[in-house]
C-alpha cells in the first residue's frame, strides 16, 4: 500500500471518531431529542474495551449496542466513552474506545459511518519505517510524506474531489 495513501487512510478514520465522539459528547449533556438514537458496532476483543465476560462471550469478535431511551451515566473523554445498558434486566457498565468502534449509525436521521480499524500499529505501517522507529506516528508520517515513492508508471497522479451530498439521500 502506498504509505502516503495509509496516512491519509489513518487521518481519516481518526476525523470519522472525532464524529462520534461529538456526537456521544451532545448524548451525554443534552440528551437523545425526538427519534434519535445511535447503533454503535465495536470489536469486543481490542485493548481497552471493558465488557462483563458474560457479553463477552457472546459476542467474542463483535458487539452492536443501542444507546436510546435506557442508558445511563454516559461518559465521553478524548479516547472513547463509558455507559451503562441494561442486559437481561441488569445494568452493566461498558467501557468503550474510539478505536474499537467499526460502525456508528443514527437511523433517524440516515447517518452511518463505516470504519476500518487502521491503527499505527498494524504491519504494513511498521514496514514503512522499519524496527527503530516502532509505533512513532511521527516518524511514519514525516517519511511517508516526504519520502520518494517509486511508482509503476511515471505519469502523475491526480487527485479526485468527490462531494459528500452523493452519499446523502435526498428526501422529497
Amino acid at each position: 500500500m502506498d504509505p502516503k495513501q495509509l496516512c491519509c487512510d489513518v487521518w481519516i478514520e481518526e476525523a470519522l471518531r472525532r464524529v462520534i465522539e461529538r456526537a456521544l459528547t451532545l448524548a451525554s449533556r443534552h440528551g437523545l431529542p425526538g427519534d434519535h438514537h445511535f447503533y454503535i458496532t465495536f470489536k469486543t476483543g481490542d485493548d481497552g474495551v471493558e465488557i462483563p465476560s458474560y457479553l463477552r462471550a457472546e459476542h467474542p469478535d463483535e458487539m452492536t449496542i443501542v444507546i436510546q431511551h435506557q442508558f445511563e451515566n454516559l461518559i465521553v473523554d478524548a479516547d472513547g466513552f463509558a455507559v451503562t445498558l441494561r442486559f437481561k434486566n441488569k445494568p452493566e457498565q461498558l467501557m468503550i474506545p474510539y478505536a474499537a468502534i467499526t460502525s456508528f449509525a443514527d437511523p433517524s436521521v440516515n447517518f452511518g459511518l463505516q470504519l476500518k480499524t487502521i491503527s499505527m500499529d498494524d504491519e504494513n505501517l511498521h514496514a514503512l519505517v522499519g524496527d527503530e522507529e516502532g509505533d512513532n506516528y511521527e516518524a511514519i508520517e514525516e517519511r511517508a510524506l516526504t519520502e520518494d515513492i517509486d511508482d509503476d508508471d511515471d505519469q502523475p497522479k491526480t487527485g479526485e474531489v468527490i462531494a459528500l451530498d452523493a452519499f446523502r439521500n435526498k428526501q422529497s
